[in-house]
This record gives structure tokens, sequence and C-alpha cells, in this order.
């Protein structure tokens, strides 16, 4: 064990405290087992070290950090390690990549129940299940769902400014107000484009001219690991799910023909429907339905969006369709706190109560001017009027 403490040491001192996501005040670290999904490269491992940079200085003896997927558990127990741990005095224990661990629930579950001294934090997949029947830890866990950085970090991190998230009531409400505000303070379109292309992964920070190799192997071991671990997705077709994102990405948006789709891939439409299902709940696609209740694998997604635009322009290059990166920066940046579903007269409805149509600055009401609750999203545009909103200013909801 003195080695995974060595590690862990390693790691806190090159861990920089330059810029802490706002998610960290969000989590109730008090809780005694919290859980934190999200998908690979979005800054789950650094958030846990940030916080015992920031909040545990003082309780280092009896903290400790570990990866799951570390050769060091090829030979030993998450329970044995524990259980030298507590005897050690440790109290806070951080378990990173959790999914990689067989049977991880299930010790989870005996850990928490053994040892109500010990806090622990852990990190995983999208798709790592927290309720199953062996062992339910959705009683006992606290969980969050990390997103990559929104458009308002994004200005943080390469301004300094500190910027409050606005709440999708303000914007539709106070959206000429807020925008002088924060207008005053940057100019947003200096970095709208930038943070399109680059800016939604925080590895974007450690060597930006390797971005975009970085993103690659990053949506390479989503498909060529966390699906066939986690999903059973046979490797053999890993190949045409990435022939269906390519697809998706060069999209204006995405509209599903299954029948056709189908054909052209050469995977039936049980197996079709049920990797866009994957897909959407690993974090690499939005997937909107016409009704978003008791959305089942099987059912046909009424448009597919790509998760951020960051993964248009890798998967697209230089096809990237502008309306499509405009309606996929809206769908991050909404889906995070409200749910999406389609609409006939509109791009979006949200929360089964407002409908936007996204489009270019000169977008005008005609295809929403006789529906309630209704508002024009548009880009190049610093300030909007009546129900007319830039489409920068979503990027501050989170």
């Amino acid at each position: 064990m003195d080695f995974l403490f060595e590690q862990f040491q390693q790691k806190l001192k090159h861990t920089s405290l330059n810029f802490v996501r706002s998610v960290m005040e969000e989590i109730n670290w008090k809780a005694r087992l919290i859980g934190i999904k999200g998908a690979r490269g979005i800054g789950k491992t650094t958030l846990l070290l940030q916080y015992i940079k920031l909040h545990l200085g003082g309780e280092l003896n009896r903290t400790l950090y570990v990866s799951l997927d570390d050769i060091w558990f090829n030979n030993h127990s998450l329970i044995s390690l524990v259980r030298d741990f507590e005897r050690q005095g440790g109290k806070y224990l951080f378990l990173d990549e959790v999914h990689k661990y067989p049977g991880w629930a299930q010790e989870l579950k005996n850990i928490y129940d053994s040892y109500p001294e010990l806090k622990i934090v852990f990190t995983g997949s999208l798709l790592m299940e927290i309720l199953n029947a062996r062992a339910d830890l959705s009683r006992r866990a606290v969980v969050y769902t990390m997103q990559g950085f929104s458009f308002r970090e994004y200005i943080g991190v390469e301004t300094g400014a500190v910027f409050d998230k606005l709440y999708l009531n303000q914007i539709m409400e106070n959206h000429l107000e807020e925008a002088q505000r924060i207008n005053e303070m940057i100019k947003p379109f200096q970095y709208f484009k930038p943070y399109l292309k680059h800016g939604y992964y925080p590895f974007y920070l450690e060597q930006s001219d390797l971005y975009e190799m970085r993103l690659g192997e990053v949506v390479n071991m989503i498909l060529e690991i966390e699906l066939p671990l986690l999903r059973h997705v046979e490797l053999a077709y890993v190949a045409k799910i990435k022939q269906l994102l390519v697809i998706i990405a060069e999209s204006v948006p995405f509209v599903p023909n299954v029948s056709k789709l189908s054909d052209k891939i050469g995977i039936n439409r049980a197996t079709l429907l049920s990797y866009l299902h994957y897909l959407d709940e690993i974090g690499l696609t939005q997937n909107l339905f016409k009704n978003t209740q008791g959305i089942s694998k099987l059912q046909k997604p009424s448009k597919i969006y790509l998760d951020n635009t960051n993964l248009i322009y890798l998967l697209a290059r230089e096809n990237a369709n502008k309306g499509n990166l405009r309606e996929t920066f809206f769908s991050n940046q909404l889906a995070y706190r409200h749910t999406l579903g389609y609409t006939e007269q509109g791009d979006f409805m949200v929360d089964d109560r407002f409908t936007f149509e996204i489009g270019s600055k000169g977008k005008n009401q005609k295809q929403i001017r006789l529906v309630e609750n209704a508002y024009i999203v548009a880009d190049d545009i610093l300030y909007g009027s009546q129900n007319k909103i830039p489409l920068w200013m979503f990027g501050f909801l989170y």
C-alpha cells in the first residue's frame, strides 16, 4: 500500500489549482458515499485531486486516492486495501475508474456497511450501474454527473474572469440586461469559435497542439473499451459505430432513417437502435424523442446530435455544418440541467414547455409565430431583443 500512497502524493503535487470547476461547490462532500459519473476526459480525476488539495491538506495522512485500473489491483482486492487503510487510521478514500474493477458495486456496498467511519468518493463511466439486483448503491450513494467545460467556464479559464451561472428563466426574461453585463467584461465572440473547436474537454490546457489526437484517443477508448466492457458490444461492430458517428457529425442535423441506415452500415434494426441508445448513454451523442417519458433502448430517436461541437470538428473535420454546430452547442449546454425533446414546430422542446428555434442572425419568427412560449436563438449577434436571444448566452447555464 505504500506504493499507492507514493503515487497519490505525486499526482497531488502536479495538480493545478489555477481553475476549479463550479461543480466542486455543488457536491455534498459531507456524504459518506459519493459517486461522480462522467464521460472520459471531462475532468473527474482532477476534481478529486483538487478537492483533496483544497480541503484535506491537514488530513493527508488519513487520505488516499487510487485508480482501480492500477496494476496493483491485479494481485490485491479493494476490500483488503480498505481493511489495511482503515487499520492505519484512514478516513477519506477516493476511488477513480471504479467501473474497471470487477464486482466494484458489491464490494463498495460491503465496505459502506462494514466501515461506517470511512468516507468514500468514487468516479466512473456514464455507463456504470448504480442500481442493480445484487448491489443496490442507489440508496447509499449520492451520485452526480459531470459535464465538460461550459462556454462560461472556458472563458473563465482563458481570461480569469468570473461569471455567475445564469438560469434559463434569467436568459429568457432578462437576456438583454445579462448580455450587456457580460459584454462590458469580455468579448464573447473572441472565445466562441475556439470553444466550439477545442474548449469542451479540459485536457486542451495541457498540449493544445495535440488536442485533436487526444480527443481521438478518448473516442476510441470509449468505443473499444467502455462499450465492450459495460454494454458487451462486440469489437467487430466498433468500426460500424465509428461510421455511424461520422454520418451524424456531417448531418444537418441527423434525422435517422433506421431502415436505410441499417442497410448502409450492415447491422439489423434492433442492434442499430441499441447502439444509438448506448452512444447517448456513454456521452457521445444526444438523442431527441417526441415523447421524453419512458424512453426505451429500442425506441427510434427523432433527431440525433453529437454530444458536443468538439466531436463534430474531430469527426467531420472540414465538413462541419454551421447549422449542426449551432444546434449541437445549444443541445449540449442545456441538456446538463434540462430535458430536451423533439418538436415539429421548432428545433427543441425544453422541459416539455418551451420551444426554441435555432438559426443565423437573420432568423425570423415565421416558424414559431403561432407557438406559445417560443424563442428564436440566433448566432452571430451580441444582443437580442424580445424573444430573440443570442446563442452564446446559453453557454452560461452551468
